[in-house]
């Protein structure tokens, strides 16, 4: 098996070359881009495993390609956002944005490759057969549409999700009529706060009940005091 091929994108040559040493040592492949353009020009020619993104970057920032991507083609692709801005604030919106994780500078070597392995063991958000048979699921008359990451409220309008809020909804919904606890929520999730990664998953929740009009009988998404929470509507799958 080939080793993973990881993209730095950062404008520091000498952060790029600190990271490609690193990354090589401990048996990875690299490439590397200062900006948008040249990225665009590794995703287009090389199969990318994991892309390492700096926030500040010149004209097109960070947060504004991990948009993109999400968005884009490339949207399964793991990213972990490095930045020296390490407030909380900093990371819920590069999480939120639809980023694996969020490394603050300065950073260690160990912590580096650490994140990096742990992302790329996480498993894909659904079972690939499971996502191939079902694409449109309906509950207590929202429908969420799991390919084009869109839900619809039973008025029929469209209700807007963060990416970490559309992972949170779909890894619950895959699990109706069962308590899940927080640990194994952010075992499934895309997304890691770390140090407070128990406040992440209720603060996600407590943004879905409100998006799902559930925030005050919380007949949707339960919770199970000390444990987790259940999603407690029955599903339909097509």
């Amino acid at each position: 098996m080939s080793a993973p091929f990881i993209l730095v994108v950062d404008d520091d040559p000498g952060i790029r070359v600190l990271l490609s040493n690193l990354l090589r040592r401990n048996g990875f492949e690299v490439t590397t881009a200062a900006d948008y353009d040249e990225m665009i020009q590794e995703l287009e020619t090389r199969s990318i495993r994991l892309i390492l993104l700096d926030v500040m970057l010149p004209c097109v920032t960070g947060m504004d390609i991990c948009r993109e991507i999400r968005g884009g083609g490339w949207g399964d692709i793991p990213i972990i956002m490095i930045s020296a801005r390490g407030g909380e604030a900093d990371l819920v919106a590069g999480l939120e944005l639809g980023a694996d994780d969020y490394i603050a500078k300065p950073f260690s070597h160990s912590e580096v490759l650490a994140r990096i392995r742990a992302v790329l063991r996480r498993p894909p958000l659904e079972d690939g057969k499971r996502r191939a048979k079902t694409s449109t699921i309906r509950f207590a008359g929202w429908t969420m549409d799991l390919r084009r990451r869109e839900l619809f409220a039973p008025s029929g309008a469209t209700v807007t999700l963060s990416a970490a809020e559309f992972d949170l909804l779909a890894n619950l919904i895959e699990h109706p009529q069962q308590i899940i606890a927080r640990e194994r929520l952010l075992e499934l999730a895309r997304f890691r706060l770390p140090g407070s990664s128990d406040r992440s998953i209720d603060v996600l929740v407590s943004r879905l009940r409100r998006k799902l009009g559930d925030d005050r009988d919380s007949q949707i998404i339960r919770t199970v005091r000390g444990f987790g929470y259940m999603f407690a509507v029955d599903v339909e799958r097509s």
